[in-house]
Order: structure tokens, then C-alpha cells, then sequence
């Protein structure tokens, strides 16, 4: 009898292994792209999706359905992501605005105008409040439903729409100030 319950135990791990990576193959580039834009710096990035995916893998087993994969897995990022900004070691370090000159090739120009333009947005981004840039970045940016966004972030809807207009006025406010828009 001991014996069918280690075969079923195994094969128990080894589906959710076989879930596991196909979960990340799904969302890796979702995650990575949510991290960036909640503010984890490009050379923290990595190390803060590999602890979302160890938080996935330790919480797979709890995970009820009750909302969509990407909303839970985004409630994770949200959580790892207010982790690492109380890091201490965060504190300490001295970010740098930008990034040492380089010559670019001519055919790199429209690659660099699009860096620069990614750059401003999330500079932007950075000046919101946390609760203002999740919501705006589900929503604008991830294209989730507003129901989605307030599971996700874990507020009430209307909470949700008004953390939204709060964040469109405060960029719009800032695009005014930088002379991005008349």
C-alpha cells in the first residue's frame, strides 16, 4: 500500500514540475516586463523573477482558481517587488540616471530613439505612487480588465478606477511640465 502512495506522490511532483515550466515558459516575459515596470532596476530584474518563480512554485499548490494565472502570478510580483525596494542593500546603492555614451551604428538609431522613449516612460512611471503605477501598468500597459487589476492589487474596484485617474492626471501633469504634450 506504501508503495502506490510514493508512485502517486511522485507522479503528484512530477506533474506539477511539468505545470511549473510550462507556467514559466507562458509568463516569463510577462513577469519581466511587469518588474520593469514597477521599478526594479535592469540589473536587479532577473534575480527578482527568479524569486517570483520560486514564490510560484512554493504557492502552486495553494493557487485556487478564484482569478486568472497572470492576476496571481502579478500579485506576486507586486509583494516580491515591495521586498526588494526594503532591501537594505537598495538603500545603499547610488543609481546612476543614465548610462555611460556609446557611438551607435546608423542602423541602431531607431533602436536607440526607442530606448530613450522607454526610458522617459519609465522615469515617469518611477514618480508615481506604488499604488497608482500598479494599477496604471495592469491596465495601460498589461491590457488587463479593471476587475482584473483590482484583484490583482487587492482593492475594491472603484479603488482601482480611482488610483487609474489619480495616475493619468499626475503623467499627464509631468508630460505637460517636460514639454512632451501642449
Amino acid at each position: 500500500m506504501s508503495h502506490i502512495l510514493t508512485e502517486e506522490a511522485e507522479w503528484a511532483a512530477q506533474k506539477q514540475r511539468q505545470d511549473l515550466g510550462e507556467i514559466y515558459r507562458e509568463n516569463v516575459d510577462y513577469v519581466w516586463r511587469v518588474l520593469t515596470h514597477l521599478g526594479v532596476r535592469p540589473s536587479d530584474v532577473g534575480d527578482v523573477a527568479h524569486d517570483v518563480f520560486l514564490t510560484v512554485k512554493r504557492r502552486l499548490s495553494s493557487f485556487e482558481g478564484r482569478s486568472t494565472l497572470r492576476t496571481w502570478i502579478y500579485g506576486i510580483c507586486i509583494r516580491t517587488v515591495s521586498d526588494y525596494r526594503g532591501r537594505a542593500f537598495r538603500r545603499r546603492e547610488i543609481p546612476h540616471d543614465q548610462m555611460p555614451d556609446h557611438e551607435f551604428a546608423p542602423e541602431q538609431a531607431q533602436s536607440a530613439e526607442d530606448g530613450e522613449l522607454r526610458s522617459k516612460l519609465l522615469s515617469l512611471l518611477a514618480e508615481l505612487k506604488s499604488e497608482q503605477r500598479e494599477v496604471f501598468v495592469l491596465y495601460e500597459v498589461e491590457e488587463l480588465s479593471m476587475r482584473e487589476v483590482a484583484e490583482a492589487v487587492g482593492c475594491p474596484l472603484q479603488t482601482a478606477y480611482s488610483r487609474l485617474h489619480a495616475a493619468r492626471d499626475a503623467l499627464k501633469s509631468k508630460l505637460k511640465q517636460g514639454g512632451f504634450v501642449p
